[in-house]
């Protein structure tokens, strides 16, 4: 979140806590990028925070809503207060459940795997109208092609995500494979160790497509632990999400720190992928 909206989103986190009769004195950020994700304190409620204009907040608590009741493994909305939208000076606050890390067990590929399937399960019974992930590959496309809002990219590597992008959209598209409802991006960063086991949150990237797109986020070995996955895919699902990321860190309103030493170090880590599976961008 940038800087200058950075006190005035903490600010509308607590004084809606507050307002709804919960203590507050005290917010930890747990993480900050486009969305602020707080721990509010004494009363322990996790808060996200992003400008009304920029979120869709209302899909995710719905989404959420309808995953949990169905036993898929996601963290829930907190209970002590109504399950909406806040909007406070000019910020959308929601409101979820906090869950203590647990530290001392690590989660291993087949619990990652097994955790993600049983997610998946739970997609496919509903009916949401979501974007395809092929929406989500354009953005990036179109990110790649503006010189304006990607000026510190060089030509070179430029046209290596362009191609990239492209040259995987068709090849994965070509596939015809099954698609669902995905999470869209499920990799650890949106994955809870709770005593409760793994749980998913952030649910604002939703798409639909197949679920080796989802898998292509997560840790490699988590792929040879779940179900039926076609492999191949798999890598070029891995290939096109690493384009995609990269692409976002190359943004000049990208927030993420370090975000343009890993769109380095990506960048030739495409190339290394590219050249290990015999794929040629250009093609």
């Amino acid at each position: 979140m940038q800087a200058s909206e950075f006190r005035r989103a903490v600010a509308a986190a607590m004084s809606t806590v507050s307002s709804l009769g919960l203590a507050v004195d005290d917010a930890v950020v747990l993480h900050d990028s486009n969305k602020l994700t707080l721990r509010l304190l004494p009363c322990d409620v996790m808060a996200r925070v992003a400008p009304v204009a920029h979120q869709v907040a209302q899909f995710e608590i719905e989404l959420a809503q309808r995953l949990a009741e169905s036993g898929c493994p996601v963290a829930a909305l907190d209970p002590r207060v109504e399950p909406r939208v806040h909007e406070r000076e000019g910020f959308a606050v929601t409101l979820w459940t906090y869950y203590e890390p647990v530290t001392h067990r690590e989660s291993s590929p087949a619990d990652y795997a097994g955790a993600l399937e049983r997610l998946h399960a739970g997609m496919r019974k509903l009916e949401v109208p979501t974007p395809r992930y092929t929406d989500r590959v354009e953005q990036a496309q179109q990110l790649v092609a503006s010189r304006d809002r990607t000026p510190a990219l060089a030509d070179e590597d430029r046209e290596l995500l362009g191609d990239t992008l492209r040259r995987l959209r068709r090849v994965i598209g070509e596939r015809g494979g099954a698609e669902q409802l995905l999470h869209g991006e499920p990799h650890p960063g949106n994955v809870l160790t709770t005593k409760n086991g793994l749980l998913f949150i952030d649910f604002e990237t939703c798409c639909r497509g197949p679920v080796e797109f989802d898998l292509a986020h997560a840790p490699e070995e988590v792929g040879e632990h779940y179900p039926g996955v076609n492999q191949d895919l798999l890598r070029e699902c891995r290939i096109l999400v690493l384009a995609m990321i990269t692409a976002w860190r190359w943004d000049r309103g990208d927030q993420l720190p370090n975000g343009r030493q890993l769109g380095t170090e990506w960048l030739s880590q495409i190339r290394a992928a590219l050249d290990s599976n015999g794929f040629d961008a250009h093609g």
